[in-house]
C-alpha cells in the first residue's frame, strides 16, 4: 500500500509538471519547490551562499521554525514571532551572551488561526490572525504574557487567495491592519479586502484606509518624510514580466489601481476597460519590482552607525516567484531615494536561490533598537541576524 502510494504522488508531480511546463506563456509557471528542493539543506549550511554588501555580517540567529513569517523586536531585545501553520506566536530570547544567536524560547501563544502580522504597542501584544485580531497583556521587562487573549475584532473577511493580515500600530497611534484579495483577479463584493484597514487601538472604529492593493503583505512608516509605504503583490497569469509588483505610498482615501490597471497605469487585459472611471482616479506606484518577486516585509532602517548611504533606506524581502518559466527574486533588496526622491533598488542579501535551486525564502525584515537586522525565512525555518562593522 505504501509503494503503491508513493508512485501515486510520484505520478501526479510528473504529470503536473510536465503540464505546467506546456502551458502558453500567459500561464507560465514552475515547480512547486517541495519538489525541486526536497534535498536543501537549512541553517547554517546556507551561510557560505550569502552575499551581502562589504561590512555587513550575517549569521544565523535562530533556526527549526516551520514557516515562520512575521516579528517584532521588543524594547528588551527579545524577538516575538509568528509560526501561522502551527498557530503560534514565540519569545526568542535575545542574544545576551554574545554568540549571535538567541539564548531561548518560549510559546507565548497557541492555537491561533494562522497568526501572522503582530505588534507592541501600549503594553499589549497585538496578533492579527487570517479573520481576526486579538490581543492579550504583555510585559517586555519580563517576557511575559498576561491574561486571557482577547479578539477585539472579528469579522475580517477570511477565505480565498490570501490569507495573511499584517498588522502595524502608526505613528498616529492607529492600527492598520492589511487584507488581501480574495482572488487572483476579480471585482470583490467586499470593499475590505484587496485593502489597508484602520481601526483605534481597541479595535473599533474601523475605517477603509486604501483600496486597489491586490495584497499588500508588507508596510511600514518613512522615519523622515513620516509616509506610509506598503509592498504589492501583482496579478498572476500574465506572463514572465507583466506586471510588476509594486511599492505604494499610501494616502487616506487613495485607490492604487488593483484589477483595472497596473504599475504606470497599465490596463489589465481582463479588467482594464470596466473601470475607465477607476482608472483616472488610481495613484501611481513609487517604485516597481520586477514581475512575481512577490515583495513581502519592508522595514525602514533607522541606525545611524550604518554606512550613509543606508541610513534610512529600505529593506524589502522578495520572497520570490512560483509564477514564472525561470525562477526570480528570493533575496533581499534595499532601496534608495536619490536626490528628487524617486527610489531606486540595490541587491542586499543574496544567494537564495541558484541555478533554479532554492534554499531560502526571505518574509519580513526588522531592526533593533541596537541596530541588528533580522530576516525570516518561512522555507528553511530560519532568522538571521546581520550587523554592520566598520
Amino acid at each position: 500500500m505504501r509503494r503503491k502510494l508513493l508512485t501515486l504522488v510520484t505520478v501526479t508531480a510528473l504529470v503536473f509538471y510536465l503540464g505546467l511546463n506546456f502551458m502558453p506563456e500567459r500561464f507560465a509557471v514552475n515547480m512547486p519547490l517541495g519538489f525541486l528542493n526536497s534535498g536543501v539543506k537549512h541553517g547554517a549550511a546556507q551561510l557560505k551562499a550569502l552575499t551581502l554588501p562589504a561590512g555587513f555580517h550575517i549569521n544565523v540567529f535562530a533556526q527549526e521554525l516551520t514557516r515562520v513569517r512575521f516579528m517584532r523586536v521588543t524594547d528588551q531585545g527579545d524577538l516575538v514571532v509568528t509560526l501561522p501553520k502551527s498557530g503560534q506566536v514565540l519569545l526568542l530570547k535575545a542574544d545576551r551572551d554574545g554568540d549571535g544567536i538567541s539564548d531561548g524560547r518560549k510559546v507565548l501563544l497557541k492555537d491561533l488561526d494562522l497568526p501572522h502580522g503582530i505588534d507592541i504597542f501600549n503594553g499589549w501584544l497585538y496578533v492579527a490572525e487570517t479573520s481576526a485580531v486579538g490581543r492579550i497583556r504583555f510585559n517586555a521587562d519580563t517576557a511575559q504574557v498576561m491574561g486571557e487573549y482577547q479578539r477585539i475584532i472579528t469579522d475580517l473577511p477570511d477565505g480565498g487567495n490570501h490569507w495573511t493580515r499584517t498588522l502595524r500600530f502608526g505613528p498616529d497611534g492607529f492600527m492598520y491592519v492589511s487584507v488581501g484579495s480574495s482572488c487572483n483577479v476579480c471585482i470583490e463584493d467586499d470593499q475590505r479586502r484587496a485593502a489597508m484597514l484602520r481601526f483605534k487601538a481597541g479595535g473599533t472604529g474601523s475605517e477603509i484606509f486604501a483600496t486597489g492593493l491586490r495584497n499588500s503583505v508588507g508596510f511600514d512608516w518613512h522615519p523622515v518624510d513620516g509616509g506610509l509605504y506598503a509592498t504589492e503583490n501583482g496579478r498572476d497569469l500574465l506572463g514572465d514580466n507583466f506586471p510588476p509588483d509594486e511599492l505604494n505610498l499610501l494616502v487616506k482615501d487613495g485607490f492604487y489601481g488593483w484589477p483595472f490597471v497596473h504599475g504606470n497605469l497599465n490596463p489589465d487585459p481582463d479588467y482594464g476597460s470596466k473601470g475607465k472611471q477607476a482608472i483616472a482616479n488610481s495613484i501611481k506606484p513609487v517604485h516597481e519590482f520586477r514581475a512575481h518577486n512577490a515583495p513581502l516585509g519592508i522595514k525602514f532602517l533607522r541606525n545611524q552607525n550604518l554606512p550613509e548611504n543606508y541610513r534610512h533606506a529600505a529593506l524589502v524581502a522578495l520572497h520570490g516567484s512560483w509564477n514564472r518559466t525561470k525562477k526570480d527574486g528570493y533575496k533581499v533588496v534595499s532601496l534608495h531615494q536619490d536626490r528628487d526622491g524617486k527610489f531606486f533598488e540595490k541587491d542586499f542579501i543574496t544567494g537564495f536561490e541558484k541555478n533554479e535551486r532554492v534554499i531560502g525564502r526571505p518574509v519580513a525584515v526588522e531592526e533593533s533598537k541596537k541596530g541588528e537586522i533580522y530576516v525570516s525565512d518561512d522555507f528553511s525555518g530560519t532568522i538571521y541576524r546581520i550587523i554592520y562593522k566598520k
